[in-house]
C-alpha cells in the first residue's frame, strides 16, 4: 500500500463478497503446513485420485516425510534445489511437498520440454536431483551429458517399463524403505519454496523465486475470496487437469485444494472424452481451467449426459476469457465462472472476479486482499492514469515474488522503485473502471500497430467470437510494408460450420472500427497450444516470419 493511505481506502474493496476482508493474518509457517493441518482435521478423507488409485490424506503425509527423508539420506540440504519434471499424478504432489518439508527449493521443469530446454532449466537453477516420470526419462537421459551438478535421477514410474541408465534409480524404491515420521527439518517462511519458470515468451526462461510466504499468503487470499461459495459447496473435489507444474495449477488446484481439504481429481492431459468420463465417475465441484477448456466442454453436444452440472465454480485464468463464452457455458450448465488474473511472479494470483456479489464479464475483477494495483503510463512507468485509460500494471502484496534467480538485471527491471515504495512491473497493459475492476487489454509485446494506431489483440477476439460459427480464434500482427504491422485472424469453426473469409470480414466491420478489422483470415483445425491449454500467438508469428523468409 501507498505510504500514509489506508486499504479502505481502495475503490474496489467496495466490491468484495460479504466476509471478505481487505486485510489477512497471514501465519509466518512454511507452506507445507497447509498439508499437515488438513491431515489432523481429516486424515482418513480422499486426498488424491489418480484413476483408480487413491491416498487419504494420512497416508499422503507419510509418503511425504518418506520423501523428505530419503531425499536428505541422499545428502539434501537447505536451499538445494530439486527439480521435478512430472505430468499430473500422485508422485508430483508428494516429491512437491517432500522436496519443501527437507528444506529445499522445487525446480518446476515443463514434462514436454525437449532435451535443450532440460538442459538450460537444470544448469540455470543447479538442481542435485531431479525427480521425473518414466515418460520423459529418455529426454533427461538424452541431455544428462551437458548438465552439471546433477547427483542422482529418480524416476516415478506410471508405465512402469522403462529402462534406466546409470545414474538414475527408483522414486518409489527410493521411497519405500524411507521412515514415515516427520523429518524434523526447520524451514523458515522467508525461504525461496519454488523457483517458478516463466513461459521464455519475452526471451529466456527465468526462474521466479518464490516464498513459502508468497505461496502462503496467496493461498490464504484465494481461500478467503471463495469463502462465500465455498460455505455453499462443503467438502469440494477439484478437477486437476490443469498441469501441477504450472503456477496456475500449482495454487489453484494443488495448494489450495489440499488446504481446503479437497480431493484432487489428478489427469495427466486434457483430453476432452477422458475429462467427461471423469466428470461422469467423480463429479468434481471445482474446475479450475482455461478458456479453451470450457469451450471443448460447450462444444459437446451431450456434455449434460456427464453430469457437467455438479460443478458450481470454475476459475478462469491464463488466458482472456471471451464474454459469449461464458455466458453460453453458465447457462448450460449453471456454473460460475470466476475469470481472474496472475503471473508466474505473483504467486499467480492478484485479481479476481468475486464469486457472489459484482461480477463484470470480460474483467478479471477485483484486487485480492492486500494486494495494490495502479495503471501506469507505458513511456515512464512513474505516472499514474485515471480509470478508463489504458497502461502498464503494476503490483504489489505478500503473493509477489523475491525477483529472478540470478538475474539482478532482471529482477532490477520488474521490481522498481514508485515513490519509496516497490513495485511489480507486469508487462501487461490494463485499465480500470470506476469501481477498480481490471480490465486486461494484452502484453504489452502482443500490441499490434498498424498504421499507428495501437491494436489489442483481445479487441479484435471478442468481435470474432461473437460470430456463432466460431469456435476458437486468435489475431496475431504481421509485417506489413505500408502500415508498419497488420492483424491476421487464425479461426477455427464449430463442427458442421462453414464460413467465408469475406462473411467474416463483414462481420468483424459491424463490431470492430475500421482499423482494427483483420486483413487477412486463415481457417485451422486446430490452435497450436501450450501444455496449459494457452493459445500460442508466438508460434502462428513465427509461421508468419518463416514463410516471409522463403518467399524473399
Amino acid at each position: 500500500m501507498a505510504k500514509g493511505e489506508s486499504a479502505m481506502e481502495r475503490a474496489w474493496l467496495k466490491h468484495y463478497p460479504e466476509g471478505v476482508r481487505g486485510h489477512l493474518d497471514y501465519p509466518a509457517v512454511p507452506l507445507f503446513r497447509l498439508l499437515e493441518e488438513s491431515v489432523a482435521r481429516h486424515p482418513e478423507r480422499t486426498a488424491v485420485r489418480f484413476y483408480s488409485h487413491t491416498l487419504t490424506y494420512r497416508q499422503l503425509l507419510g509418503a511425504v516425510n518418506k520423501c523428505a527423508n530419503a531425499l536428505l539420506a541422499m545428502g539434501v540440504g537447505e536451499g538445494d534445489r530439486v527439480a521435478v519434471m512430472m505430468p499430473n499424478c500422485p508422485q508430483y504432489v508428494i516429491a512437491y511437498f517432500g522436496i519443501l518439508k527437507a528444506g529445499a527449493i522445487v525446480a518446476q521443469a515443463n514434462p514436454l520440454y525437449v532435451e535443450r530446454e532440460i538442459e538450460h532449466l537444470m544448469n540455470d537453477c543447479g538442481a542435485r536431483v531431479l525427480i521425473c516420470a518414466d515418460v520423459v526419462y529418455p529426454r533427461v537421459a538424452a541431455a544428462m551429458p551437458n548438465i552439471t551438478g546433477l547427483k542422482q535421477v529418480l524416476v516415478a514410474r506410471l508405465k512402469g517399463d522403462v529402462p534406466l541408465g546409470e545414474g538414475a534409480v527408483s522414486f518409489e524404491a527410493t521411497i519405500e524403505g524411507a521412515p514415515h515420521t516427520d523429518p524434523g527439518v526447520a524451514v523458515s517462511h522467508e525461504a525461496i519454496a519454488v523457483l517458478q519458470y516463466t513461459g521464455g515468451t519475452t526471451g529466456v526462461s527465468k526462474g521466479a523465486m518464490l516464498t513459502h510466504q508468497n505461496l502462503m499468503a496467496n493461498v490464504m487470499q484465494m481461500a478467503a475470496w471463495a469463502m462465500p461459495m465455498a460455505a455453499q459447496i462443503g467438502e469440494g473435489r477439484m478437477l486437476t487437469v490443469l498441469p501441477l507444474f504450472h503456477v496456475y495449477a500449482m495454487t489453484v488446484c494443488m495448494n489450495y485444494g489440499l488446504y481446503a481439504g479437497m480431493e484432487l481429481i489428478l489427469l495427466p492431459k486434457f483430453d476432452l472424452n477422458e475429462v467427461l468420463e471423469t466428470i461422469r465417475q467423480t463429479q468434481p465441484t471445482h474446475f479450475p481451467g482455461v478458456p479453451t477448456m470450457y469451450v471443448a466442454v460447450n462444444s459437446h453436444p451431450r456434455a449434460e449426459e456427464y453430469g457437467v452440472s455438479s460443478i458450481k465454480l470454475c476459475n478462469s485464468g491464463g488466458a482472456a476469457m471471451p464474454v459469449e463464452l461464458m455466458r453460453a457455458f453458465e447457462h448450460r450448465f449453471g456454473a460460475t465462472i470466476c475469470e481472474g488474473y496472475g503471473l508466474s511472479e505473483t504467486s499467480p494470483i492478484t485479481h479476481a472476479n468475486p464469486v457472489t456479489g459484482l461480477r463484470k464479464p470480460g474483467s478479471v475483477g477485483l484486487a485480492m486482499p492486500d494486494t495494490d494495483c495502479k495503471i501506469v503510463d507505458v513511456e515512464t512507468g512513474t505516472r499514474e492514469l485515471p480509470p478508463g485509460e489504458s497502461g502498464e500494471l503494476i503490483l504489489r502484496g505478500p503473493q509477489v515474488f523475491a525477483g529472478y534467480w540470478q538475474m539482478p538485471e532482471e529482477t532490477r527491471n520488474a521490481l522498481r522503485e514508485l515513490n519509496g515504495e516497490t513495485w511489480f512491473y507486469t508487462g501487461d497493459i490494463c485499465r480500470t473502471d470506476e469501481d477498480g475492476y481490471v480490465y486486461v487489454t494484452d502484453r504489452k509485446k502482443d500490441m499490434i500497430i498498424a498504421g499507428g494506431f495501437n491494436i489489442y489483440p483481445r479487441d479484435v477476439e471478442e468481435a470474432l467470437y461473437l460470430h456463432p460459427a466460431v469456435q476458437e480464434a486468435v489475431v496475431a500482427g504481421m509485417p506489413d510494408a505500408y502500415r508498419g504491422e497488420t492483424v491476421k485472424a487464425y479461426v477455427v469453426l464449430r463442427a458442421g460450420q462453414s464460413l467465408t473469409a469475406g462473411q467474416l470480414e463483414a462481420h468483424c466491420r459491424e463490431h470492430l472500427a475500421a482499423f482494427k478489422v483483420p486483413r487477412f483470415y486463415e481457417f485451422r483445425e486446430s490452435l497450436p497450444k501450450s501444455a496449459v491449454g494457452k493459445v500460442l500467438r508466438r508460434v502462428l508469428q513465427e509461421e508468419e516470419r518463416r514463410k516471409l523468409a522463403m518467399a524473399d
